[in-house]
């Protein structure tokens, strides 16, 4: 059941039991991004603060889903010490190509591997996608298509690398085509960085790249770049099958205003609809941060015949994480909405 029904009334009354305004909770707002109700009367004003977001989603997240509620500002994440780190055979179409501060993906088709974006420059894009698909067997010849989520350095950077050596398609939405167009070069690169690319093939919201029988629907969920897609696609773990949703838009450093909260969380409200819709078990991310794919892939490893699948999580899981992305984005607009009354 998502938060955005009857469980976030029985939260919320019960986080205000005792202080006279349980009964308004029954009032509450049922949609997830909490839009003015007129039956909402003054329990509107007292939910919609930064604090009752914050609380609602930590709630939510339990102790499961921590990675996720940082979105919220109140968990400190730890610094990357070590960025290196091995490839994973993740289902039996799906590779891990990361690294501990941003993944990338292969999967793998009868008609060649679509990778999904390509971490951030040319050497890391050699090292870990070129030579984490030789180190899993696969042959990085057969890339035919790299995905990019979004107009981020750290997911385009090694896209330029990928497409000249292999003949790789370069695809990402259209609205992110157009920002990397208008994009000025920094007066003092990073070197840790690659370049922008040149332009491939601009995509819109809803597009659906298939390739050997499979099939990766796209959809656009901005702000995090203008452009930001999140993606689906099925994997398989032996007889089973599973889906997956990769957020490829994980957080928040858009532009401060009450507007692109909204959006953000507006964006999350449509792909969990979508994500429902299709069935959706699998949560990844472009950020294993967010994801905890590293501690999946480490369980993993030792997984027994028959055991559970450390990354398939299910629906409900799935939903959770929405629930939490969209609590801790109204508690960013709320924050703003508070400062903007003083």
């Amino acid at each position: 059941m998502a938060i955005g029904g009857k469980l976030r009334v029985v939260l919320l009354a019960s986080m205000f039991a005792g202080s006279g305004l349980a009964a308004l909770a029954a009032q509450a707002p049922t949609g997830r991004i909490g839009q003015p109700n007129p039956r909402a009367g003054a329990f509107l004003n007292v939910y919609d603060t930064p604090a009752i977001h914050i609380a609602t989603a930590e709630r939510i997240a339990g102790s499961d889903l921590r990675s996720v509620f940082r979105l919220c500002g109140t968990v400190q994440v730890p610094p990357v010490t070590n960025n290196t780190a091995e490839p994973a055979k993740i289902f039996d179409n799906l590779y891990w190509l990361g690294i501990p501060s941003v993944s990338a993906w292969a999967i793998t088709t009868s008609e060649g591997i679509i990778v999904i974006d390509s971490l951030d420059n040319a050497r890391e894009a050699e090292t870990y996608i070129e030579g984490g698909l030789r180190k899993l067997g696969l042959n990085p010849n057969d890339i035919k298509y790299v995905v990019i989520t979004h107009a981020h350095t750290d997911h385009f950077g090694g896209a330029q690398y990928l497409a000249n050596k292999f003949g790789a398609a370069l695809v990402m939405s259209e609205t992110d085509w157009d920002v990397l167009s208008r994009a000025q070069p920094p007066a003092n690169p990073n070197p840790s960085r690659g370049p922008i690319p040149r332009r491939g093939t601009g995509v819109p919201d809803g597009f659906r790249l298939s390739l050997g029988g499979t099939t990766i629907e796209m959809i656009q969920t901005p702000p995090h770049t203008p452009g930001a897609i999140s993606l689906i696609f099925d994997v398989r773990d032996g007889a089973a099958r599973h889906v997956a949703g990769l957020w490829g838009a994980i957080g928040f450093n858009f532009q401060q205003n009450e507007a692109n909260y909204t959006k953000y969380a507006e964006s999350v409200d449509k792909y969990a609809a979508i994500a429902k819709a299709r069935g959706v078990d699998v949560p990844l991310a472009n950020h294993p941060n967010f994801d905890l794919a590293m501690e999946k892939i480490a369980a993993l490893r030792t997984r027994a015949n028959g055991a559970p699948h450390t990354f398939v999580t299910g629906a409900e899981t799935q939903s959770r994480i929405f629930d939490v992305q969209t609590e801790c984005a109204l508690a960013g607009r709320a924050k703003l909405r508070a400062a903007e009354a003083r």
